[in-house]
């Protein structure tokens, strides 16, 4: 009976945490895909110039992503140990490091956007609109970098409702800004691609502003007031720690990028028909991801507080509830993309031919879902314990090499087209679960220290 009540308790915490992380990360990728459907009434050019600057976006936010990570399990750790002081030193920190290197970052971007797109494949009809928009998009960057830090410590800390609250306004104010400026309604201009990432950044900006707002409260575990009164400054031991965790994630995401380059400029090197399709094709994925992530959210939250509670056995379960609940989004979430994906395909192209390419796309999307959101849980447990070089292992055989020699091998000695990219993305998938799976049944993880 104790143990039931116990369960039970595990359950209704962990969906106390899981349903706002879920709900921000389905509300941003939904914002994506509506992005690229408005995007699509300019044509396929337009879906696939999206398309291209998809993953140099990702790259240059690669420091970015990997500090986040490591701000949320060293803040959830912390609040495990009950060490405020240590938890909003790290906040402090982190944020005095990513504006710094976005900076930079930005400025290389923006000056830099014709080559870059170029060595991602673009042709002669998306290079333009490709570089418009990514040097729009990385211009605001400073904006969603330390929106991402700030809510990264929310979340660590257990609010997962605050960074809910400032991404889903975001999201619904990109969609506004692009009804307003792609096509121009109500005396906007009609910017076409450019109304398109400006509206993004616009969105960015206020999430920005809610996000340090959000840390008004006094009596919050990472608050600007505790921040002011307690004189906390950025600490060399904050940053070791955050390093210790962000090199490593750091180096994975860098990897991890080679993998997904590799991918998306052989689908533009298929052709752009090809390649949009292989963009819509990702945005599903990202919905799906999106319910994963959400769920990673909640399992490095508990799982990182539980261990810094010295409760290992805590932590484990909360991995396993976490888990659970994933797979049966995901089997929900097949079910749509086998029975819909002619339908969904509709409400971007008019070309047969592009049709065709997604009715394909998304019976491969959906067995990849199935193991995706199984994998993407699995992995943030592990890194809540601080397990980044299996983490980083993992990313480097399963995506940097599977994924790239498989994907080559099919496109270019199979000649099996567009269908090569997808078998790829589902032999990295798989073997991305599968190494996660074997490091989390081990046990091993939940020893570690940071």
């Amino acid at each position: 009976m104790d143990e039931a009540k116990n369960t039970k308790q595990l359950l209704k915490t962990t969906l106390a945490m899981a349903w706002p992380a879920v709900l921000e990360s389905f509300f941003v990728a939904l914002a994506a895909m509506i992005d690229i459907q408005m995007v699509s009434n300019l044509g396929s050019y337009a879906v696939a110039a999206v398309g291209l600057t998809t993953q140099p976006k990702f790259l240059g936010l690669s420091l970015f992503i990997a500090t986040n990570v490591a701000v949320s399990a060293l803040v959830a750790r912390r609040r495990g140990e009950n060490r405020r002081e240590d938890a909003n030193q790290v906040l402090v920190t982190a944020l005095t490091l990513t504006v710094a290197a976005c900076v930079v970052i930005s400025l290389l971007c923006v000056l830099l956007a014709n080559p870059i797109i170029d060595l991602c494949g673009s042709a002669p009809d998306t290079h333009a609109a490709a570089v418009t928009y990514f040097r729009i998009i990385m211009g605001g960057l400073l904006f969603s970098v330390v929106s991402l830090v700030i809510n990264a410590a929310l979340r660590g800390s257990g609010n997962t409702r605050i960074a809910m609250t400032t991404n889903v306004t975001s999201s619904v104010l990109n969609i506004c800004g692009n009804y307003l400026l792609i096509e121009g309604h109500f005396g906007f201009p009609a910017l076409g691609i450019a109304g398109a990432a400006i509206a993004t950044v616009f969105g960015t900006v206020v999430a920005c502003a809610m996000s340090l707002f959000s840390l008004r409260h006094p009596d919050t575990f990472v608050s600007l007031p505790y921040l002011i009164r307690s004189r906390i400054r950025p600490k060399l031991a904050a940053l070791r720690s955050i390093f210790h965790l962000s090199g490593n994630i750091l180096l994975e995401n860098l990897l991890m990028r080679i993998g997904f380059v590799a991918t998306a400029v052989i689908a533009a090197h298929l052709g752009t028909s090809a390649m949009a399709a292989h963009q819509v094709g990702m945005n599903v994925l990202t919905i799906s991801f999106s319910f994963g992530d959400g769920m990673q959210v909640a399992a490095v939250a508990l799982s990182g507080r539980s261990l810094g509670e010295g409760k290992p056995d805590v932590a484990k379960a909360y991995g396993r509830l976490c888990q659970k609940i994933g797979i049966i989004i995901s089997v929900i979430l097949s079910v749509l993309f086998l029975t819909l994906g002619r339908w969904f395909y509709g409400l971007y192209f008019v070309e047969p031919e592009i049709i065709q390419f997604g009715v394909q796309i998304m019976r491969f999307a959906t067995v990849i879902t199935l193991f995706q959101i199984s994998a993407v849980i699995y992995m943030g447990c592990l890194r809540a314990a601080g397990d980044v070089k299996y983490t980083l292992c993992t990313s480097v055989i399963s995506i940097t090499l599977v994924r790239t020699l498989s994907t080559c091998a099919l496109v270019y000695w199979f000649r099996l087209g567009l269908d090569g990219v997808w078998w790829g993305i589902l032999a990295d998938q798989t073997c991305r679960l599968i190494l996660a799976w074997l490091r989390f049944r081990q046990g091993k993880w939940v020893n570690l220290k940071i």
